[in-house]
């Protein structure tokens, strides 16, 4: 299979002993699509999802349109959307999504993202796992905004979180009350992990809840396991003091080792396929960069990296680097909009100019600022940067970038069917 330039390939293979099967990689459940008999009944492949808002996903689905005055982007477009420009609805495909805004379940199109006109990486993600597998296929997503790996996703074998004495030391100078915060710290650990764990095992035991066509009898194969989360550790530097700093992250990347091998032995599939995706929002890190935070973002997505490298999950985690998916164009377009609207700000506030001379003047600066391509190309823009610019295009390239990744991974781990 034709692997994806945007996948870090790990380094070690899983050998399974001779006649021994993977017991827990296939999980039953008695679900079947309608109108399929027993013995015509292909098994169902989960696939799990977890994170914080980038998994959500915050692409409003107006962003989908400028996608089609992209040529580079005709194949997502195709993926995306029917040959009348219609967004696609899959045919196979259905899914479970909790996000803040509430529980919502059905079959994949749009509306699954952080609210119900928002579109995350699992819209492109089922498309393109419809596309090259046979057979029904289901996601269950669980993603919380501004939710950390340190404490809220803490996986149970990494312990309670543990101040050091710098950090107390720190609280301490700062007035506060370290027994009340070690208390909410505690209450605190652990809390989104389990409710991951449980709304996956809740979903398994009653399919029928998210589609009443499925009728008993077929099976459930747990395919793959994708994380993509990290915003709110990247920017604790009270947790994570020396983040610029090479290794200043370590613990990130220990923890997110823990996690894989938790859901592993929690959902009873130690060979499952994981995908990291690793946070990627402004792009490519140039040499040399004159961003401030750069070195901090670069440190990051090495760590994030960092499992896959780990000799016990080569050829069953893969590391995408979504900064290859970001759209530079669209950014600098953004970065030009809050420029126009700073100078369009000053304006409304100049009282020596009429309304229509205001109106005028505001137009003429649209007009230097923009072309009529550039303005519509604009529109594909819907959130802030930490959002990939709530942009469909960008997370529809991060979701198609996932599917490969998890393609691949099938590929050398054959799902055990019971």
């Amino acid at each position: 299979m034709k692997s994806t330039p945007f996948v870090a390939v790990p380094a070690s293979r899983h050998h399974a002993r001779k006649g021994t099967r993977e017991l827990g990689l296939t999980v039953l459940v008695a679900v079947m699509c309608a109108g399929l008999g027993a013995s015509m009944a292909a098994p169902i492949k989960v696939v799990v999802l977890a994170g914080q808002s980038n998994m959500e996903g915050h692409a409003h689905v107006r962003t989908i349109a400028p996608i089609a005055l992209d040529p580079d982007a005709a194949s997502l477009l195709q993926l995306m959307c029917n040959p009348d420009g219609t967004p696609r609805a899959a045919e196979r495909v259905w899914i479970s999504a909790v996000v803040t805004t509430g529980e919502r379940a059905g079959k994949l199109t749009l509306g699954y993202g952080a609210n119900t006109e928002k579109i995350g990486p699992e819209y492109t993600l089922g498309l393109r796992l419809e596309r090259a597998l046979e057979g029904p296929i289901l996601l269950i997503k669980t993603a919380w905004g501004g939710k950390s790996l340190h404490t809220d996703f803490r996986p149970p074998s990494a312990g309670p979180f543990e101040f050091t004495e710098e950090q107390l030391a720190q609280l301490r100078r700062a007035g506060k009350d370290v027994d009340a915060i070690r208390a909410e710290k505690q209450k605190a650990t652990g809390v989104y992990y389990r409710r991951m764990i449980e709304h996956v095992r809740k979903v398994l035991t009653n399919p029928g809840e998210i589609c009443p066509e499925w009728s008993a009898s077929s099976e459930f194969e747990l395919a793959g396991f994708i994380w993509f989360q990290g915003w709110n550790d990247m920017v604790d530097s009270f947790v994570y003091p020396n983040r610029d700093k090479p290794g200043g992250y370590d613990l990130y990347s220990r923890l997110l080792a823990q996690l894989i091998r938790d859901v592993r032995r929690d959902l009873g599939a130690p060979q499952l396929p994981v995908v990291i995706g690793v946070m990627g929002v402004g792009g490519p890190i140039e040499p040399g960069s004159s961003n401030r935070y750069a070195a901090i973002h670069q440190e990051f997505r090495r760590a994030m990296a960092a499992p896959a490298q780990l000799p016990e999950f080569r050829d069953n985690v893969l590391a995408v680097f979504t900064e290859h998916c970001w759209d530079t164009r669209l950014a600098e377009l953004r970065r030009r909009n809050e420029e126009l609207e700073a100078k369009v700000r000053q304006l409304s506030k100049d009282a020596t100019l009429t309304p229509d001379q205001r109106k005028a003047a505001i137009e003429q600066l649209k007009s230097q600022t923009f072309t009529p391509l550039e303005l519509k190309l604009l529109d594909g823009a819907s959130n802030a940067e930490f959002h990939y610019l709530g942009s469909a295009k960008i997370l529809g390239r991060i979701g198609v970038a996932f599917a490969e990744a998890l393609l691949k991974l099938m590929s050398n781990n054959p799902p055990t069917k019971v």
